[in-house]
């Protein structure tokens, strides 16, 4: 079976946790685009959700398919968010934001009762750096606030190549909020709380991809079938 297999079947085994007239989170990224098409299904059948997008891709994706949207500014309280990750601790600490919505993904995930984060089970490692970390941050200023990137990730343990992400036309990426995302390839984040702490301090740093404290669960698929994991 090939990754996108188990995707859908961790998507599949995570509508489980959704009930009848909740106020749902709809996460961004390949796995996350899985659930909100067996979402849909369910929809279609009767079932009544109401949903926040986290990109604009989710929300056309949710518009085509007839999902019930609102926003945070109408329902600022969720009760479940549903989103993907690309990496994963086994304290269930992520590091996301490899699609770029990070900002908006953790601004919903906050705002839910409980996150649940679905992956193929090759996403749970042992420590978090081997991908890289996205740092979404201000144009202005770009070269001062990535030398105070590299100077804060330091001096929480994490030394590595820092760079801009740039779209498939070689020009920089922006994000639905119109900000740029720096990749820090650090290899290893021992102490994420630690980075996530010192990377909030930068000025010119809007968010980071580190989400620490955020999932309650795990729903993870691979070859010996779908597990969950618990945050203690």
């Amino acid at each position: 079976m090939n990754a996108q297999t188990y995707k859908i079947r961790a998507a599949r085994r995570a509508l489980d946790f959704v009930r009848p007239g909740m106020r749902l989170g709809l996460g961004t990224g390949s796995t996350a685009r899985s659930f909100v098409d067996l979402l849909a299904e369910r929809v279609a059948a009767g079932f009544e959700v109401l949903c926040v997008p986290t990109s604009q891709a989710t929300r056309s994706q949710a518009q085509q398919l007839h999902i019930p949207l609102t926003t945070l500014d109408e329902t600022p309280a969720l009760d479940l968010t549903i989103d993907g990750a690309d990496e994963i601790a086994p304290d269930l600490s992520l590091v996301k934001g490899g699609g770029g919505a990070l900002l908006c993904e953790k601004i919903v995930a906050a705002a839910s009762a409980r996150m649940i984060v679905i992956a193929e089970e090759s996403k749970l490692v042992a420590t978090l750096g081997r991908f890289p970390l996205p740092i979404e941050v201000v144009a202005f200023g770009l070269a001062a606030t990535r030398r105070a990137i590299e100077a804060a990730a330091l001096g929480a343990g994490c030394r590595g190549h820092v760079q801009l992400r740039q779209s498939e036309g070689g020009q920089a990426f922006v994000t639905d909020c119109g900000h740029l995302i720096l990749d820090a390839a650090f290899d290893r984040i021992e102490q994420p709380a630690v980075l996530a702490a010192a990377l909030a301090a930068v000025p010119g740093v809007v968010e980071h991809g580190l989400f620490v404290g955020l999932a309650r669960v795990a729903v993870l698929a691979g070859p010996a079938g779908v597990r969950i994991v618990e945050r203690s």
